[in-house]
């Protein structure tokens, strides 16, 4: 009997073999819902760190500063 997997989009019965060209997904369609969800940041990570704010400015007034001193052009217009 082969080993069958659930779709992780709709939940369908997936044949876990060769024959499956978009194993774990039932098809291109699930495939792209999935990668979709993916690039909207729907299934990260959560970061339970707090922001700290000040020190993020302060971060990114260092890394302009550092870069204004390798004379990038970005920073000077």
């Amino acid at each position: 009997m082969p080993t069958t997997v659930k779709c992780p989009t709709c939940s369908n019965a997936v044949v876990w073999d060769a024959s499956s060209a978009f194993r774990p997904f039932c098809s291109e369609r699930c495939k792209l819902i999935d990668l979709g969800d993916w690039a909207a940041e729907n299934h990260r990570i959560p970061d339970k760190a707090p922001i700290d704010a000040d020190l993020s400015e302060q971060y990114l007034a260092e890394l302009e500063q550092e870069f204004i001193a390798q004379d990038n052009q970005f920073f000077k217009n």
